[in-house]
Formats: structure tokens, sequence, C-alpha cells
């Protein structure tokens, strides 16, 4: 292997992949519009592949989720690439500031946010007031 080939693709190998979870919708511009519009529940979390925090959050998230699948159920999980929308209408309309923000919405009603908090007990609490929020209907 040539050299320049060898420290081109080492950081790859050695930077650990975030796992995503085989459902997670990407963000594109009017996806989570038009739930939102319907009054649905939309659990936004504004990441980059980069970013350590994103990565905790994403940890934390999965492991809810698959501790209790009502969380699928009721609500609309959108992973906003931070890189690509920081400055979308979504962002800008919602006043995200950085990355690893995440929001929960019932329509256009904000129902809470966590900035860059990587605890299970306050991402939990974002997560279960979006469920009590699908519950109200």
């Amino acid at each position: 292997m040539q050299r320049r080939t060898f420290l081109a693709l080492t950081p790859a190998l050695l930077i650990p992949r975030i796992a995503l979870a085989a459902d997670r919708v990407f963000y594109e511009p009017g996806n989570a519009e038009a739930e939102m519009k319907a009054g649905k529940v939309v659990f936004l979390d504004f990441w980059t592949n980069w970013c350590s925090t994103c990565a905790a959050q994403d940890r934390v998230i999965e492991k809810l989720r698959a501790d209790n699948p009502a969380y699928d159920k009721a609500i609309s999980f959108y992973t906003v690439d931070w890189d690509k929308y920081s400055e979308s209408d979504l962002a800008t309309r919602l006043q995200i500031p950085r990355r690893s923000v995440l929001v929960a919405l019932k329509g256009e009603t904000e129902i809470g946010r966590v900035v860059v908090d990587t605890s299970e007990e306050s991402i939990k609490a974002l997560m279960d007031a979006a469920l009590a929020a699908q519950d109200k209907g």
C-alpha cells in the first residue's frame, strides 16, 4: 500500500463510527415540516458525524428507543445534519444555536429542548414530554 493511501485511510479506521439506527430518518427540507403541519410529534436531533457530544446523545437516544418502543410509535425522529442545514429555514425559525441540540415539537409548538446535554435523565425527560404530548392527542 502506498504511504499516501495509508495516511488518507488511517483516520477512517481509527475514528469510531457513530452507530445509527437502521430506521433513522435524515432531515430533508419539507419532510419534518409536513409532519409538524399535520400536528404530529417530531423529535429533531441537530447533529454532525464528527461531534463527540452528538455521538453521546445518539447513544442515549438509541438506548431509550430500544428500551421503550412507545417512543417510535408516537414520535417521528429526524436527524438534522448541522453541517448541511445549520442555516436552513427550520434551524433559523427554531433558533438553533449550534449542533448537539435536541428539540421536541407537537405541530409547530415546541415541547422542549436539550442543548449540549448528554445525560440520560435530561434526554429521557424530553422524550417523555414528547410522548405525553402525543398521548394528549
